[in-house]
């Protein structure tokens, strides 16, 4: 049975019908422990069947490690969005909801082989010379999650040095509870930089460019530090209590 109902197909067709260049997806999945591989891999089916500019590819992470590892692909479902080159867009978890409409926008994005982002804001990420992560944490009803998702894709489309991941909370609890997400959008820059909520494309890129001072890296780690210290103590104080309860 398909997963887009007719109205969702035509209105995505229509969106997908300007693609000006080539645009390939990437689908990585497993057999075991991954709750919507095969629904992710549906969905792109689906979405790719509506545009004669979108190829699709399948891998498996375990079985196609070579493939995986030059992806940087360490779970599952995982989705790459890319056209002559990888331009670092990733979605770990079922790109659905809310952050459906990121993935039709940025597969536009990559048509169009532009970023869309403001010419300040590219002079300003061309500073950026070291390797950038990014984890935004959302959940398919979230409707704020998809302007960082997007911000996030853009800025990686923008910079050689950007990787950008959307994460779906509910499908990678360990990781958020890593993190300490309890709201989203939540965005990890190089895991010590965080930012609550949505937020404007200058306040995003002026935390992105931290990256490049050593000094206010130096405060995020201290800070991020702290918190780690914090959910830790948090996790550890609840398990005791657990126990005694027991």
């Amino acid at each position: 049975m398909a997963l887009l109902d007719a109205h969702t197909r035509e209105e995505v067709r229509r969106l997908l019908s300007d693609l000006k260049n080539p645009v390939r997806l990437l689908v990585f999945t497993q057999n075991i422990d991954c709750m919507y591989c095969r629904e992710t891999q549906q969905l792109i089916e689906e979405v790719a069947s509506l545009s004669d500019q979108i190829t699709m590819e399948v891998y498996n992470q375990v079985t196609d490690p070579e493939i995986s590892e030059r992806y940087g692909i360490n779970k599952t479902p995982a989705v790459v969005i890319e056209g002559e080159r990888d331009y670092g867009i990733r979605y770990f978890g079922i790109p659905s909801g809310y952050e459906f409409g990121s993935l039709i926008e940025d597969i536009r994005m990559v048509g169009a082989r532009d970023s869309g982002l403001s010419p300040s804001s590219r002079k300003r990420l061309a500073q950026i010379q070291t390797p950038v992560h990014i984890q935004v944490f959302v959940t398919p009803t979230c409707p704020y999650c998809p302007r960082m998702v997007r911000l996030a894709h853009q800025a990686a489309m923008e910079s050689p040095w950007i990787r950008a991941d959307m994460v779906e909370a509910m499908e990678f609890p360990e990781l958020a509870d890593y993190y300490g997400v309890y709201g989203v959008p939540r965005t990890v820059i190089n895991e010590v930089i965080h930012i609550e909520g949505a937020v404007p494309e200058g306040y995003f890129i002026n935390e992105l460019i931290k990256v490049m001072d050593p000094n206010a890296m130096a405060r995020a780690q201290a800070a991020w530090e702290r918190m780690r210290y914090e959910l830790t103590s948090t996790h550890t104080s609840h398990h005791h209590q657990h126990d005694e309860e027991e």
